[in-house]
C-alpha cells in the first residue's frame, strides 16, 4: 500500500507539473525597418544578380593578406586582456545559468545525528543515560507551476548567449584595431622612408649651391633657402621616430605584451586590398553583426524576466518530504521499528504586498521596453556604420587617386626647377618651392594610402566581419 501510495503520489505530481504553464509573454523577433540597399554601396550591374555574399563574411585572413599582420593578429586574440576578460565573463554567465536552473529541481539533503548522554544522580533523579541516533533525507522543492523558474532560466541562458555575442564583438574590434594600428605604423614607416630620402637629397643640393656660391656663381641667399630645405626635411625626422616607437607600444600593448618593437611585412604600398567591395543584402547585418545579435539576447532575456515578475501574482506551491532511521540503539538503526517519514506540502498566496509586485512587473516591463529600443537603435547605427564606411572608402580611394597624381606632378616640377636651376634659367626661390610641395605631396600621399586602408577596415568591421573563427 505504502508503494501503490508513492506511485500515485509521483504520478499526481507529474500530472501537476506537466500542466503548468508560464505566464508572461513569449519572445517574438520585433519588426525593425531594414533599407532595400547600403547608402554609399556601389550599384550592381544590370547584368549581375543582387549580391548576397558581402565583405563582411571573408576570415580576416582573407582580408588581411600580410603575413606579418596576420601574425600580430593571431597573437593578440590569444593574449589581449580584453579578449581574455570576455571570455572570462562567458564563464561566469555559464555558472550563473547552472545556478537559476537549479532551482527548477527539488533540493535534497541528508543528516546523521548521534547523542549520547548522561545525567548525574540527584535527590529527585537517579543517574541514567540516554542514546539517540538518527539517519534521514530531507527533500525541499517549490514548484515550479506557474514558470517563474523557467522564465528565470530562459533570461539566463539569454544573458549567457548575449555575454558570447560581446566576446566575438571583443574580437572583432580587437581585429580591425591591430589592422588599423598596424597600417598606421606602415604609414609612420613610408613617411619616415620619404624624410630620409628628401633629406639626402636636399644635402647633395646644399652642397652643390654651397659650391656654386663659393665660385660666385650664385649668391649667399641660395645657400640659406638650401638650409631651409634641408632643416625643413630633417626636423619631421625625430618627430616621426618618436611617433613610430610610440605606435609600437601601443600595438605591443594590444597583443597583450609589455611596450617593444613590432615585426614589419608588406610595404603600406604594397598592401593587396580590393578595389570594390560589396556590401550584401541589409538584412543579413541582423544575423552577422555581434552587437545587434548581443542586444537582441539582452531583449530576450528582459521579455523572460517579466515572467518572473508575473508570476509573484500567483501562489507558491512548496513539497517538503523527509525519510530515514531513528533508534536508541545504533546497532538497531536498521533494524525493527526504526523508520520515520513525513511528507507535507504549502500553498502561500500573496493577498496584500503593498503594490511590490504590481512594481515588480511594471519595472520589467520598462526594462524590455529600454532594451527593444536600445536593439533598435543598434540595428539603425549599424546601418550607418557600413554606409559611414562605405562612402569613407569610395572617396579615400578617390581622394588617393587624385593624391597619386599630385605627386607625380610635384616630383616632375620639382625635378625640372632643379635642372632649369642648374642652367641658370631659374632662381633657387623656384627651387624652394617646388621642393617643398614635392614633399608635402609624398607625404600627403602616404596620408591618403594609409586614410585608403582604414576605410577597408572600418567598412569590415562594420559589415559585422573579423569575429569568425
Amino acid at each position: 500500500m505504502t508503494k501503490l501510495r508513492a506511485l500515485l503520489l509521483g504520478l499526481s505530481l507529474t500530472m501537476l507539473l506537466s500542466a503548468g504553464c508560464a505566464v508572461g509573454p513569449n519572445y517574438k523577433r520585433p519588426s525593425t525597418d531594414v533599407p532595400g540597399m547600403y547608402r554609399g554601396a556601389t550599384p550592381q550591374e544590370p547584368a549581375q544578380p543582387a549580391a548576397s555574399q558581402s565583405f563582411g563574411d571573408q576570415k580576416w585572413w582573407e582580408v588581411f593578406q600580410d603575413k606579418q599582420l596576420q601574425d600580430l593578429i593571431r597573437t593578440a586574440l590569444q593574449q589581449n586582456y580584453d579578449v581574455r576578460i570576455a571570455a572570462t565573463r562567458i564563464l561566469e554567465a555559464q555558472a550563473q545559468l547552472g545556478i537559476t536552473r537549479a532551482d527548477q529541481l527539488p533540493s535534497i539533503s541528508g543528516e546523521a545525528l548521534a547523542v549520547n548522554e548522561r545525567n548525574p544522580k540527584t535527590k529527585l533523579f537517579r543517574q541514567y543515560e540516554t542514546s539517540a541516533n538518527q539517519l534521514d533525507l530531507s527533500l525541499a522543492w517549490e514548484l515550479d507551476f506557474w514558470g517563474k523558474y523557467r522564465r528565470a532560466t530562459e533570461a539566463a541562458r539569454a544573458n549567457l548567449l548575449a555575454t558570447e555575442w560581446a566576446h566575438e564583438a571583443v574580437v572583432s574590434t580587437l581585429v580591425s584595431d591591430v589592422a588599423t594600428a598596424y597600417f598606421q605604423l606602415r604609414s609612420l614607416d613610408l613617411q619616415l622612408e620619404i624624410s630620409r630620402r628628401t633629406l639626402a637629397l636636399r644635402q647633395d643640393s646644399l652642397q652643390l649651391t654651397q659650391t656654386l656660391a663659393n665660385g660666385g656663381a650664385t649668391s649667399l641667399l641660395d645657400v640659406r633657402q638650401a638650409e631651409q630645405l634641408v632643416d625643413t626635411a630633417a626636423e619631421t625626422i625625430p618627430d616621426l621616430e618618436r611617433r613610430i616607437e610610440q605606435q609600437e607600444n601601443f600595438l605591443s600593448t594590444l597583443l597583450g605584451n609589455n611596450p617593444g618593437p613590432i615585426a614589419r611585412g608588406t610595404k603600406l604600398t604594397d598592401q593587396p586590398h580590393v578595389p570594390e567591395i560589396p556590401a550584401g543584402l541589409p538584412s543579413s547585418l541582423l544575423e552577422r553583426r555581434p552587437d545587434i545579435r548581443e542586444a537582441e539576447a539582452q531583449l530576450i532575456a528582459a521579455n523572460a524576466q517579466i515572467g518572473v515578475a508575473k508570476a509573484a501574482y500567483f501562489p507558491q506551491i512548496n513539497l517538503t518530504a523527509t525519510g530515514g532511521y531513528q533508534s536508541s540503539a545504533l546497532t538497531s538503526l536498521f533494524t525493527g521499528p526504526a523508520g520515520l517519514w513525513s511528507f507535507g506540502g504549502s500553498l502561500v498566496q500573496p493577498i496584500f504586498a503593498g503594490g511590490r509586485i504590481r512594481s515588480g512587473v511594471k519595472f520589467s516591463e520598462a526594462r524590455q521596453q529600454e532594451a527593444l529600443l536600445t536593439y533598435r537603435q543598434t540595428i539603425q547605427q549599424a546601418f550607418r556604420g557600413v554606409s559611414d564606411g562605405l562612402v569613407e572608402y569610395h572617396k579615400d580611394r578617390e581622394f588617393r587617386e587624385y593624391q597619386q597624381q599630385l605627386a607625380l606632378s610635384a616630383q616632375d616640377a620639382a625635378q625640372l626647377s632643379e635642372m632649369r636651376y642648374r642652367g641658370g634659367a631659374a632662381s633657387y626661390l623656384e627651387v624652394l618651392t617646388n621642393e617643398t610641395n614635392d614633399f608635402a605631396a609624398e607625404l600627403g600621399l602616404a596620408q591618403a594610402q594609409l586614410n585608403e586602408l582604414v576605410g577597408l577596415v572600418l567598412v569590415y568591421r562594420n559589415l559585422g566581419g573579423g569575429w569568425q573563427p
